[in-house]
């Protein structure tokens, strides 16, 4: 089985073992998360070092890792028992190039380090993005995940470099990828 094979094993065996216990996902269907990162993701690029703030169960860090393997993450989870999780995934899977940090996300000490950063039920958008811009490289990429309805950020300093809507059951989504402006 290829890493990246093992990585997505890993995480759906062990999500499906672990949700009871450590409140990862609602009730449902595990698998329209992977699902939902899947589509909103499609045709981008995830080149470097990237940073998933407020990783959670995975989503969309650990998708994203599986799906470019040549690409290096780190995991940003506060909560110890879903950090443990995370751990566990990337330790059962024999992951390289993933790190996970037990930390709140505006704590790291990595300042303009990152190439791009993704964002997931993670804070409202408009507060994410100064955590975001101080994060990135100077031209670096942000991907956020949101609602369809709510209206794309005019922020300065950035450039919205695509937009992808796509319906889901409850409330349509939309993920936006910025550019930060040197």
């Amino acid at each position: 089985m290829k890493g990246r094979d093992r990585l997505t094993a890993a995480h759906r065996e062990l999500l499906a073992t672990w949700r009871t216990t450590t409140n990862l996902v609602g009730p449902g269907p595990i698998e329209v998360h992977w699902e939902d990162v899947q589509r909103g993701t499609q045709g981008l690029s995830f080149d470097g070092h990237w940073v998933d703030l407020g990783s959670g169960a995975g989503f969309p860090g650990l998708v994203l890792a599986a799906l470019h393997p040549s690409s290096r993450w780190t995991l940003v989870e506060p909560r110890r028992k879903r950090a443990a999780f995370l751990r566990e995934v990337v330790r059962a899977a024999g992951a390289e190039g993933i790190e996970v940090i037990e930390d709140r996300a505006e704590r790291l000490g990595r300042d303009g380090g990152f190439d791009g950063v993704t964002s997931r039920a993670f804070a409202a958008p408009g507060e994410v993005a100064p955590l975001a811009a101080k994060l990135l490289r100077p031209t670096g990429a942000w991907v956020v995940f949101t609602h369809a309805d709510q209206a794309p950020l005019e922020l300065p300093g950035w450039t919205q470099e695509s937009s992808v809507a796509y319906a889901w059951p409850g409330r349509d989504r939309r993920v936006d990828r910025y550019l930060r402006r040197p």
